[in-house]
């Protein structure tokens, strides 16, 4: 998800230029999630953490679900924007769950791309391998392209998780409409106040590289402090001190 984001942010044009940004298929009723939040409560524990190996005993499920949603893209006439987003951050968690299981076991994301001979794909998140309706997509085209472009909500960035131990962790329940601010809000409170990832005081700032490769969409409508604030476990101060903690690509495995 993060890595290679001065190739990701030049490649941009191309990607947009080549991909529809909002596939859509012929449903017009917001697609239900209901397999894959029974798939994350079994195989993903309290602190995010992922058992593969159990997943892949299960994977015809997971295949089902991703076929389902496949066949069923956000509606942007008769969908709301929540229904679109919550379709779009499951997609993205189901669909690294679905690439990691793909060339499993390995100890990195990051270790997949460079084994692939696919010219012009440099890393896991370049790979199209997802159908939505009659668009091919890769990972990146999800948060970038789709995401990013079209939901201006940066608390994506918690929810979205590429498969590494620096990530915010994967929530063990699928997002829901109704329930997507607060499951965005928990998992903001949740990633800044782990150590392992942030290490925030009211006069020092290390934070994940998340705030240093996204830090604009973080700072739309204020500064980055003003939106720490509204979910760090402190009060920071103005002039806190700011650096970031080296990236974790290990793999979140249980």
């Amino acid at each position: 998800m993060k890595i290679g984001i001065l190739l990701v942010i030049l490649s941009w044009p191309i990607m947009a230029a080549c991909t529809r940004l909002n596939p859509q298929s012929p449903g017009t009723s917001p697609v239900e999630h209901t397999a894959l939040d029974l798939l994350l409560k079994k195989y993903v524990d309290k602190n995010g953490m992922v058992n593969y190996q159990g997943i892949k005993k299960e994977e015809t499920q997971l295949d089902e679900y991703l076929k389902y949603i496949q066949k069923n893209g956000p509606n942007d006439k008769t969908w709301s924007k929540e229904d679109q987003l919550v379709y779009w951050i499951n997609a993205y968690n189901a669909f690294t769950i679905r690439l990691i299981l793909n060339y499993y076991p390995v100890e990195s994301i990051k270790d997949i791309g460079s084994k692939i001979p696919i010219p012009y794909v440099n890393t896991a998140w370049d790979i199209k391998f997802i159908n939505i309706g009659a668009t091919e997509l890769s990972l990146n085209n999800i948060e970038h392209n789709i995401i990013r472009k079209n939901f201006n909500e940066p608390r994506i960035h918690f929810a979205l998780v590429c498969a590494a131990k620096s990530c915010p962790k994967l929530r063990n329940e699928a997002y829901k409409a109704g329930q997507l601010d607060r499951q965005l809000t928990d998992q903001a409170r949740v990633f800044l106040a782990d150590q392992s990832k942030n290490q925030i005081s009211t006069t020092e700032l290390k934070l994940s590289n998340i705030f240093n490769w996204y830090g604009g969409d973080f700072t739309k409508t204020g500064t980055l402090i003003d939106f720490l604030n509204q979910y760090a476990p402190v009060k920071i101060g103005n002039n806190a001190k700011k650096s970031y903690l080296d990236y974790d690509w290990s793999l979140n495995e249980q």
